[in-house]
């Protein structure tokens, strides 16, 4: 079983990488993150799992740290009818900062789920009951990076009306952060806040 490799990056594609190792050429899909951080020529290391499809054989999948791979193996495991390329598709989105997945898990918060990471009101709550007491299996580092989040946790509502209305997650965070270095009044209405963000956004 293959469990790491470190080579050659010969091609790059959008979810995963051709990586030369030993004069064999080895494709692993990879976290979208992941893969578009790499280039061809460069040198890269992976903690790889292997899955076995009676369509395609052996299909390789590549992490860049043990921590990822953990994770990927938690959501396979843990959670209802999860393959391997559906625990990638949730690997993707909570690699946005695993340790704010990891606290909206412990918490039991499906509205960070949905307004930071993009899940729906659906899979927040299966991935809630499935990983609820099980995620401590898995070594988390690093810090927190929804730091807007931290300070006023009712803003996750906010978030979440505004990924309704077409923004991306990414957007919306930065609007609110940018509000909160302005000083968003915590006794404003979350109405309010919303109108604010979207003066931000539309500029």
């Amino acid at each position: 079983m293959i469990a790491y490799l470190k080579g050659e990056i010969l091609e790059t594609q959008e979810d995963g990488a051709v990586v030369l190792c030993g004069g064999v050429g080895y494709e692993i899909n990879l976290p979208h993150a992941t893969a578009q951080d790499l280039t061809a020529g460069q040198e890269a290391t992976f903690f790889v799992a292997e899955s076995i499809s009676p369509y395609d054989g052996t299909v390789l999948y590549g992490f860049a740290s043990k921590q990822d791979k953990e994770l990927w193996q938690l959501f396979k495991t843990a959670i209802p009818n999860t393959g391997p390329k559906k625990a990638l598709e949730f690997l993707n989105k909570a690699l946005r900062s695993v340790a704010d997945f990891h606290q909206a898990i412990l918490k039991r918060d499906p509205k960070i789920l949905t307004g930071i990471f993009g899940f729906t009101s659906k899979t927040a709550e299966k991935l809630i009951n499935s990983l609820k007491d099980k995620m401590d299996a898995v070594s988390i580092q690093g810090e927190s990076k929804i730091k807007v989040l931290d300070d006023a946790p009712y803003l996750s509502g906010v978030l979440e009306a505004l990924g309704a209305l077409g923004y991306s997650a990414s957007e919306s965070r930065r609007a609110l952060e940018k509000l909160q270095a302005e000083g968003i009044n915590p006794n404003d209405k979350i109405e309010t806040i919303i109108t604010q963000a979207l003066r931000v956004l539309k500029k």
